[in-house]
């Protein structure tokens, strides 16, 4: 129990200091910045696609109640009707004007996109017809399938055996999870398909349960804040309404971005375990890897080091090969795949630890065994240094420090 404790806080620890790193918080600023903007052209394109099919005529205004009653709380009926109103009346303009709003609502899915590759280390972001049809995809089939699927809910919750006095018991407690499951399935779409790497559906499923569990909470204890705390609305009056849900949309995005971060972290097993080896060694590692696999005519992945039983974390990995290419040691095989574009013969130890942002780790940092063929010389080299330097450096600081009386 004790290791499974100790693994347990690990794992959530790393997550959480990747989450700093990444500057989180900062992203979903931004992200609600930019959701500010987009939500009224995202609504506009969502009802223009329902609206261009007459079964799904009047489907939007349901729709939109039933995401503002169940996934915002109520601090969001004000908002509400203002975004109807904004939404109406953006449904005068000409087909030109809504192509300028689903050009604001590009930007939006763009700026998601670029945040979940910084949170997956994704150096390629989607570019060209691959990014146009995913973008598209969302803003013209998303609404028309949440129709359909809205369309097809209504239909069997308006059945006698669901809602009527002959209903199955507990037919209604599973309707009551429904918001639940929309959310479960959207936040594991979200985590499938954004980031432009591949994500197993597991992990996108997991990901997707923490965060809507974590979301419902989230909904309550706001809910709960705004009833017993209502210093908003004694400041700012009747605009209290519009703060309290830009708040809402920035914890919802803190939220997104803490899920997607449990995703990452659960595609990495067991890293937070490995002892932490110098990212010097780690250097020394690829770089022994790339010249094996010269010798043999063959590219190095990031799949073979795990292969090699060097569990080595995915941002690790892009951070040391960064490094190589920067300094035209290593480039990219026209097939996927890194190769050596130097001769090492060439290419002494000194000149790579002059040029590595690495500095080279002392003894007490070193681990005290590495299954490589290059470590006990290193570790001979390094403890030589060490006895040099003491020699050299061994007078007291007042034998050394000018004035001395």
């Amino acid at each position: 129990m004790r290791v499974r404790f100790k693994d347990w806080l690990g794992f959530w620890l790393s997550l959480y200091k990747r989450f700093v790193e990444n500057r989180g918080a900062g992203n979903a600023a931004a992200l609600t910045y930019t959701t500010l903007f987009a939500v009224v052209p995202m609504m506009t394109v969502t009802f223009a696609m329902l609206s261009a099919i007459p079964a799904f005529k009047d489907v939007g205004e349901d729709i939109q109640g039933f995401i503002f009653n169940n996934f915002v709380p109520s601090t969001g009926e004000t908002v509400q009707e203002y975004l109807r109103e904004f939404t109406t009346q953006a449904r005068q303009l000409t087909w030109f004007g809504v192509g300028l709003l689903a050009v604001t609502a590009f930007l939006m899915l763009v700026t998601i996109e670029k945040t979940f590759n910084v949170i997956w280390r994704v150096r390629q972001p989607r570019r060209g017809m691959s990014s146009f049809l995913l973008y598209w995809a969302i803003l013209s089939l998303g609404p028309l399938l949440l129709g359909a699927g809205f369309a097809i809910s209504t239909y069997i919750a308006s059945l006698s055996l669901i809602s009527g006095p002959d209903a199955v018991l507990g037919a209604k407690t599973l309707l009551a999870f429904a918001p639940l499951l929309s959310s479960i399935a959207a936040f594991t779409l979200l985590y499938a398909a954004v980031p432009n790497t591949r994500v197993p559906l597991r992990h996108a499923l997991l990901g997707g349960l923490f965060s809507a569990v974590l979301f419902e909470v989230a909904k309550a204890l706001f809910g709960l804040y705004v009833r017993l705390f209502p210093g908003y609305h004694l400041i700012y009056g009747a605009f209290a309404t519009v703060p309290l849900f830009l708040l809402w949309i920035y914890l919802s995005w803190l939220i997104v971005l803490l899920g997607a971060e449990l995703v990452y972290g659960l595609s990495q097993p067991r890293h937070w375990r490995r002892e932490p080896i110098p990212k010097g060694l780690i250097l020394l590692v690829v770089l022994r890897l790339l010249l094996k696999r010269q010798q043999k005519g063959e590219v190095l992945h990031y799949g073979d080091m795990q292969r090699a039983g060097w569990r080595l974390p995915e941002d690790e990995w892009s951070q040391v090969m960064d490094f190589l290419e920067r300094e035209h040691l290593a480039c990219k095989a026209s097939g996927g795949g890194w190769v050596l574009c130097r001769d090492l013969h060439n290419f002494s130890l000194h000149q790579l630890l002059e040029c590595s942002p690495w500095p080279l780790p002392s003894l007490s940092q070193l681990p005290a065994q590495l299954d490589e063929p290059w470590y006990p010389a290193l570790r001979e080299g390094l403890e030589h240094m060490q006895a040099e330097r003491e020699e050299q450096f061994g007078a007291s600081l007042a034998d050394w420090l000018p004035g001395k009386t």
